[in-house]
């Protein structure tokens, strides 16, 4: 079997700020920006890898969800511990230091972790946690 990964979601809860989040301070690429009534989904992606995307959705769309589940996500989301993304550096450092100057939330600067990977982690603009590890 080949299979690849092609797409993940994170749900977003102001689109322009995750645009400029995803764009400006990680220099991904928008590649899709779709509405239909108040809502956004939006698909941006590591430039040079068109084959992985990220689509930033609105939170609980889905008609199964429930109003009392849609708030639980809400809630989580404003904690911090409903999504997560795991990215990839060469030089963690660099790329760290160049995010931070935009003023995003650290959760943590690069450390060496107690299971073998040196990371850091912060949050975009919905609470979503980000880790970027550096590649070795």
């Amino acid at each position: 079997m080949d299979i690849t990964i092609h797409s993940t979601f994170l749900p977003h809860n102001d689109a322009e700020a995750a645009i400029g989040f995803y764009r400006d301070v990680l220099g991904f690429e928008v590649r899709n920006d779709v509405g239909y009534q108040d809502m956004r989904w939006i698909t941006v992606g590591p430039v040079g890898q068109p084959a992985i995307n990220i689509v930033l959705s609105p939170p609980a769309v889905d008609p199964g969800v429930t109003e009392e589940e849609r708030a639980t996500i809400v809630e989580m989301m404003a904690k911090g511990t409903y999504g997560m993304l795991v990215l990839a550096s060469e030089d963690l450092d660099g790329d760290f230091a160049k995010i931070a100057e935009h003023g995003v939330e650290i959760v943590e600067e690069p450390t060496e972790q107690p299971y073998g990977a040196r990371d850091c982690s912060l949050r975009d603009p919905a609470g979503n946690m980000i880790k970027i590890q550096q590649t070795r």
